[in-house]
């Protein structure tokens, strides 16, 4: 699919919009989206159905603030480690970050950050792939330090991957 999630800010945690104030994440693997949970998550006005990736042997991540339960963003990916990357399907923040009004800012590259870590940790060397929609490839060339493959493919190579893991997991 096309990523069209838009970067709105770098920043090593997420930034309540309407205070300014900072909270740590985690992130953890969603083991099963089944129809019911998929469902679901469209009624809450997500756009994807969540459950197709998982099909297609995609593993999906929840973004979350830290102690909390509510999704703030998801991303579907998996290792192609024969051919030394990651391939990123979907990206999607939680609707109530979505928009200048949103919740949260910083949740798009955060996820993006996700995939690059669980690339390097699988062997990858924090090598991503993903289509972007045709008006965000500069986007993700100023933001995510992304390249070219052709004209909508993109890649985050390991400098960019490192800086992005450095910035969110600096603990590691």
């Amino acid at each position: 699919m096309e990523i069209g999630i838009k970067i709105d800010e770098l920043t090593n945690c997420l930034i309540e919009q309407s205070t300014g104030k900072k909270f740590n994440t985690e992130y953890k693997l969603i083991e099963k989206i089944d129809s019911n949970k998929a469902i679901a998550l469209k009624n809450a006005g997500w756009s994807f159905d969540w459950s197709k990736p998982q099909e297609s042997d995609y593993l999906v991540y929840g973004l979350y603030v830290k102690g909390s339960d509510e999704l703030e963003g998801l991303i579907a990916l998996k290792h192609i480690v024969d051919q030394l990357y990651t391939h990123i399907d979907i990206v999607e923040s939680a609707p109530h970050n979505i928009g200048k009004d949103g919740k949260y800012k910083g949740v798009g590259a955060h996820l993006f950050a996700i995939a690059c870590k669980e690339s390097w940790d699988v062997g990858n060397e924090g090598y991503v792939q993903f289509t972007a929609k045709n008006g965000l490839v500069e986007h993700y060339k100023e933001t995510l330090k992304a390249k070219n493959i052709d004209w909508h493919n993109m890649y985050i190579d390991s400098y960019g991957a490192i800086d992005l893991i450095k910035k969110y997991f600096e603990e590691e």
